[in-house]
């Protein structure tokens, strides 16, 4: 005595949509978890400051420094010579400025900190800093023109 119809014929389960459907999605699961996975073990996410106390207390500093460029009035055009590897700098600041000798410039990605770069520049002509630059990827570039006591931080686009 059979319970089916004869008309009632079964696929096999391997055929049958609803099987697949149920498959898949723990499968795609677990496609992106290895993807996941791999990014994470492949990209730099950059340490935690160990001692952040410290680093707290040289935000005070850092603002400092800020200030001291506003009430210099500085200004920089930033000038990237990719052929040469050379950065040119012109800065422009009040009568009380008194031009540094060299200044610290520091290229810094904004989304990669594996890739950031820093120069030294020396004074070439009045207002002018030249140096050495090894070539920067195309992208946004934070950059931090230091010196003693002043810091100025700009940003340039490389295409």
């Amino acid at each position: 005595m059979n319970m089916l119809d004869e008309n009632d014929q079964r696929l096999p389960w391997y055929k049958e949509h609803y099987v697949w459907m149920v498959i898949f999605f723990p499968c795609l699961a677990i496609v992106g978890g290895i993807i996941t996975i791999n990014l994470a073990l492949k990209s730099n996410d950059g340490l935690v400051v160990d001692d952040y106390y410290k680093e707290g207390l040289q935000i005070n500093r850092t603002l400092e420094r800020d200030q001291t460029a506003l009430g210099y009035q500085l200004q920089a055009k930033i000038l990237i010579d990719q052929r040469l590897e050379e950065v040119v700098i012109k800065l422009k600041a009040n009568h009380s400025f008194i031009y540094p000798e060299n200044l610290s410039v520091t290229f810094l990605n904004a989304t990669r900190a594996g890739f950031d770069k820093e120069a030294n520049l020396l004074l070439t002509e009045k207002e002018t800093y030249r140096g050495n630059l090894s070539k920067l990827m195309v992208g946004k570039w934070y950059v931090h023109i230091q010196h003693d006591d002043w810091r100025l931080i700009e940003s340039i686009n490389i295409k």
